[in-house]
């Protein structure tokens, strides 16, 4: 809160008991009807069919219970419900009346959160990273379901922070921002292409070799189909042998030049932990700690979120 004071930062008690009055309706309906678990879990099945990976998996119902030091799932056992872990329990029309009297201590958990903030404070448009879009997309249907508008979703930019010393090192090793987002291996292909003192490219001999088959093709063709076959056949594999030999000279090259390759994986996992984004593994507080309260106004007057673009920023 301190971080942003002086931008306006305005913050929503979700546990407000006004506005948790105004949730009532969805509360009950997910108790009677597990509404949440009905709609998201046959459109989670159905992206896993297709591929995709289920960001977030409903239980039957998906509310928490808050009360003094306790914050558990309810669940429904035999038309009872209770709180997990503790002797709380009521009949259906009690914990229908129990919602009336005391919406506060009833929390939506991440599957049913979303509806909770269109319902209190309704947007035109979401804006998330990939991950919160595509779980997003697994609650369209419950918001149809639920009758409350389901907001455009538009991905945000993401950001890349460098340090003072990683960008000289980007410089030390000829590289550019751009090569950074290549997969490893391609990128440390390439780079020890540029860097070796030998041409590992054997495009030209590739060429040489096509010509030649070119011209017993010919010849080929004026004996019979049986020989054109063979003359094709060998030059597929000669072709084959070339590019063996070529993987084989940029691996040698790879060993003998490995301290410029190790340099190349040792920035390029520190830009990119775990060969994913940066933003997903290394906290906030680190880079706080590393740039002072400059990061806050560095990252307010760069970062627009409708860009489209990924952001390099180096300090």
């Amino acid at each position: 809160m301190n971080f942003f004071s002086s931008y306006g930062l305005v913050i929503v008690d979700g546990d407000d008991k006004a506005l948790k009055s105004m949730f009532i309706p969805y509360v009950k309906r997910e108790l009677e009807e597990q509404l949440s678990y009905e709609t998201v879990l046959p459109v989670g099945r159905k992206l896993v069919d297709q591929g995709y990976k289920m960001q977030v998996n409903p239980r039957e119902i998906n509310l928490f219970y808050l009360s003094e030091g306790v914050r558990e799932r309810i669940v429904k056992e035999d038309h009872v419900y209770r709180v997990f872990g503790t002797s709380i329990r009521w009949s259906k029309e009690d914990v229908l009346k129990h919602v009336e009297e005391a919406p506060e201590r009833f929390s939506p958990n991440v599957i049913m959160r979303p509806l909770y903030q269109e319902v209190i404070l309704p947007n035109l448009c979401y804006i998330g990273g990939g991950g919160e879009l595509a779980y997003w997309l697994e609650l369209k249907q419950y918001f149809a379901k639920a009758d409350i508008p389901f907001p455009m979703l538009l991905l945000r930019n993401s950001v890349l922070v460098q340090t003072t010393k990683q960008a000289e090192k980007i410089k030390k090793l000829s590289m550019t921002d751009q090569e950074l987002f290549l997969k490893q291996h391609e990128l440390i292909n390439r780079k020890v292409r540029q860097i070796s003192n030998i041409d590992i490219n054997f495009d030209a001999q590739r060429l040489i070799l096509k010509e030649q088959f070119k011209e017993m093709l010919e010849l080929a063709k004026e004996t019979d189909v049986s020989f054109a076959n063979a003359v094709r056949a060998q030059e597929t594999k000669q072709l084959k042998g070339l590019d063996v030999l070529e993987k084989r000279l940029l691996k040698a090259q790879r060993r003998k030049l490995s301290d410029q390759v190790v340099r190349l994986t040792n920035l390029q996992n520190a830009l990119f932990p775990g060969y994913g984004l940066q933003e997903r593994t290394v906290n906030f507080s680190e880079l706080y700690l590393e740039f002072g309260e400059e990061l806050i106004k560095v990252l307010k007057e760069t970062l627009d979120p409708l860009l489209g673009e990924f952001l390099v920023i180096k300090q």
